[in-house]
C-alpha cells in the first residue's frame, strides 16, 4: 500500500510549536495550496492542508518559517481522533511531513539571517507579516519541483 503526499503552498499564519511531555518537539502549520483549475468566476481556490512535523524538522519550522513562506512539504496522511473538554469525539485528518523544503531565498521576505536553532523573536515575525505576499498563495505550476 502506499500512502506519500507531496505539497508546495504557503504557510496561512506562523507555525505552532510546542514540545511534549516526553520532550519531542513539534510544529503545527496550514499550507494553502492552489487547486489548478479556476471555478465559474474565473478565481483560483485553494485547499488549506494541515501539516505536522516532530523533532528537529518541527525546531527548523519554527525557526525559518512564517505566515507566507512558501513550503513543500513531503510525508503521508494521517487520521487520529480525541476527545476535547465538552467530551466530544474530534476526528483531524492531516500530513505527518517526513521533510519540509524551504522554498524561498535566504532573506526573502524581509527575513533576517537567523543562526541555526535561535528562536525567532515575536518583532521579528510581525515586521516580516508585512510581506506584500502574505496573502498570495499563487503558485506558478512552472514552479512546481515535478
Amino acid at each position: 500500500m502506499i500512502n506519500r503526499v507531496v505539497l508546495v503552498g504557503r504557510l496561512t499564519k506562523d507555525p505552532e510549536f510546542r514540545t511534549t511531555p516526553s520532550g519531542v518537539n513539534v510544529a503545527n502549520f496550514t499550507l494553502a495550496v492552489n487547486r489548478t483549475f479556476t471555478n465559474a468566476q474565473g478565481e483560483r481556490e485553494a485547499d488549506f492542508i494541515n501539516v505536522v512535523v516532530f523533532k528537529k524538522q518541527a525546531e527548523n519550522v519554527n525557526n525559518y518559517l512564517f505566515k507566507g513562506s512558501l513550503a513543500g512539504v513531503d510525508g503521508r496522511i494521517q487520521s487520529r481522533s480525541y476527545e476535547n473538554k465538552e467530551g466530544q469525539r474530534i476526528f483531524v485528518t492531516e500530513v505527518a511531513a517526513d521533510s519540509v523544503q524551504f522554498l524561498e531565498p535566504k532573506g526573502n521576505n524581509n527575513q533576517q539571517n537567523v543562526s541555526r536553532g535561535q528562536q525567532i523573536s515575536t518583532n521579528d515575525r510581525q515586521a516580516r507579516n508585512e510581506n506584500p505576499f502574505v496573502n498570495s498563495v499563487d503558485v506558478d505550476p512552472d514552479d512546481l519541483p515535478f
